[in-house]
């Protein structure tokens, strides 16, 4: 890189831009001062000739006061208003007369046009005198080339009519002449300002523009790989920080540089050990960089994969798809799965461009998304049950409710039992309703347990008591409940729902002459509850599958008996907020019995309590 010539360099700058300012301050303050120079001038010149105005005014209203008769040998009116206009100042005044109430002249400062007394005169600023009014005005004579201030003021008799009036013309060009004299001044001053501010801004440039230059030379002798040289410090201003900074700088890099090979290790590490899978290619496709993320999931040798085009890797079939279209999809759901296990990827498609936005290869992250479409998949699964779950019963209501419109309603014996199916299914889609709000909340977080000290074999003797009062005569009730007391921390509300629930499928489906067995048994840090049936039971692959949302392993029959499919569903997100497990044994003819744990209140809890 060449020297840079003074023409074009900074310092110029510097000193241009340090004159400019001073131009524009120097020309605001002058422009204000000549502003303001210029009013004080002309108020002072206005108030000069409203003093003489005044004067004359008071001496002409003398004069017309004046008493006089025909016999009368003193002065007339008009020799007496001549004697007045002689004796003011009539420095700047070019013109100035006096008129009577009818309009003629009555003196005049003009010598040598005298023959106008008499006269009538013809200037509008008179009428206004006469009028009452004080009319004035400046503007610029064309013919005389001059600016001139215009006024007429009416005279007044002792009775307060007017008489005359006084119209003058004064010239304004005095103070402009010193005003432009004072502007002179001011440019030669400002021209000296200039010249002495060009001398400083060289220095001053020069103070600043030394250190930059040694940065330069620096900087080039870093771009060269040399870190050994400092940049000297003049000082503690911007620019002493600057070259401080840039000493800092050079210390940085020659870090970075030591430091670039590790991270590049550390890259490659990051590369090997991402739970996606990577993989790069160049502009045509074939594969430059896999990770071993990438390799399992194609179960590929990475190392192995160099040189492969991307699209036998992803089974891809090159007629269907243009590895330079695949970026424009976004995404793509692959199958790697078999018949056995299921296997899903999710593949990413991205570009790499030069500085001229040409793509010069393609960057594919791969993801297992199996378990994410088994959820997706399930969720699709619950709203079909959902759905079908509703249907049913606005089904049957809307069957029986047609019935009823079209005149069964009229049957005394046919239309209570039709009102009372309609009201039962309302009733149960209310239930079906109510339980999923309830598990909405417990899915989003948003519900909190009211927990509390409950011992809980006393507590477990009230629900069962409770059931024991309204169960049918043909199943009866045993207790094997431990003796001694077991102290849980517990939301009873909440529990009590979970063992309505269990207590309540035990009932349904017990059979005549069916007995339901309570046991409670104390373990060494929590209790485990169980509660079993003589039921029809579970096949033994359909057990675990009870605690499922809408699953039911007789659907006919828990239709029949009104279950909605969530209540264990519902038992076993309490438990497990309780930080309890349930789970359930059963048989086909065997009956059911379900198991469900909590955890006991340590000694300290307890005596805190």
């Amino acid at each position: 890189m060449g020297k840079i010539g003074f023409f074009r360099s900074i310092q110029l700058k510097f000193i241009i831009i340090y004159i400019l300012l001073l131009l524009v301050a120097i020309q605001v303050i002058g422009a204000y001062f000549a502003s303001e120079f210029d009013k004080e001038l002309f108020s002072n010149f206005k108030s000069s000739i409203n003093d003489r105005i005044e004067l004359l005014s008071y001496n002409l209203e003398q004069a017309f006061n004046k008493e006089r008769s025909e016999d009368d040998q003193g002065p007339t009116l008009i020799q007496d208003v001549q004697t007045i206009i002689s004796d003011i100042d009539a420095k700047d005044l070019t013109t100035l007369q006096v008129v009577n109430d009818q309009r003629r002249v009555l003196g005049t400062n003009d010598t040598l046009n005298m023959d106008i007394i008499g006269k009538k005169t013809v200037q509008d600023y008179v009428q206004k005198a006469l009028n009452g009014e004080s009319p004035e005005r400046q503007f610029f004579d064309q013919k005389t080339e001059n600016r001139l201030y215009v006024r007429a003021v009416p005279i007044k008799n002792n009775q307060g009519s007017i008489v005359g009036a006084i119209y003058i013309e004064a010239s304004v060009e005095g103070v402009y002449d010193q005003l432009q004299n004072v502007n002179e001044i001011f440019f030669k001053g400002s021209i000296l300002a200039i010249a002495v501010s060009a001398f400083l801004g060289i220095l001053v440039a020069r103070t600043i523009t030394k250190p930059i230059k040694e940065m330069r030379r620096q900087a080039q002798t870093i771009a060269r790989g040399d870190f050994s040289q400092k940049v000297n410090v003049y000082g503690t201003d911007e620019i002493g920080q600057l070259a401080v900074s840039f000493n800092d700088m050079n210390d940085r890099l020659r870090h970075s540089y030591a430091t670039i090979e590790k991270e590049q290790r550390k890259l490659s590490s990051i590369l090997l050990n991402m739970s996606d899978g990577v993989i790069a290619t160049d502009a045509a496709g074939l594969v430059t960089l896999m990770n071993d993320a990438a390799g399992i999931m194609l179960n590929k040798n990475p190392e192995e994969s160099n040189g492969e085009l991307l699209l036998n890797l992803l089974r891809l079939d090159e007629k269907h798809f243009d590895i330079s279209r695949l970026p424009e999809s976004g995404s793509m759901i692959i199958d790697f799965g078999t018949d056995e296990e299921e296997f899903l990827i999710r593949a990413n498609f991205s570009t790499i461009s030069d500085e001229e936005d040409d793509i010069t290869g393609f960057i594919t992250v791969l993801s297992d998304v199996t378990e994410q479409e088994k959820l997706e998949r399930d969720r699709r699964e619950f709203v079909s049950n959902v759905s079908h779950e509703l249907r049913t019963p606005l089904t049957t209501m809307r069957s029986y409710l047609e019935a009823l419109t079209d005149g069964a309603w009229e049957d005394k014996q046919i239309a209570p039992r039709f009102l009372n199916v309609a009201q039962n299914e309302t009733e149960r889609m209310i239930r079906m309703v109510n339980d999923l709000l309830q598990l909405s909340k417990m899915d989003n977080k948003d519900f909190m347990l009211q927990r509390e000290r409950v011992e809980f074999i006393s507590y477990f003797h009230h629900v069962i008591d409770r059931f024991q009062m309204n169960i049918p005569e043909h199943i009866s009730f045993t207790r094997d409940l431990q003796s001694g007391k077991s102290f849980v921390w517990i939301d009873k509300d909440k529990l009590m729902q979970v063992l309505d629930n269990i207590i309540s499928n035990a009932i349904k489906y017990s059979p005549e002459g069916g007995t339901i067995r309570f046991k409670v048994a104390k373990q060494r840090n929590q209790i485990l509850v169980s509660i079993s049936d003589e039921g029809m039971g579970i096949p033994y692959d359909k057990v675990d599958k009870i605690f499922e949302r809408f699953y039911r392993a007789d659907k006919a029959r828990s239709r029949k008996l009104g279950g909605s499919g969530l209540g264990l569903a519902i038992s076993k997100e309490l438990v497990e907020a309780h930080h309890g497990r349930i789970w359930a044994r059963s048989g086909e003819g065997k009956g059911t019995t379900i198991f469900f744990t909590l955890p006991l209140m340590g000694r300290r809890r307890r005596e805190g309590k």
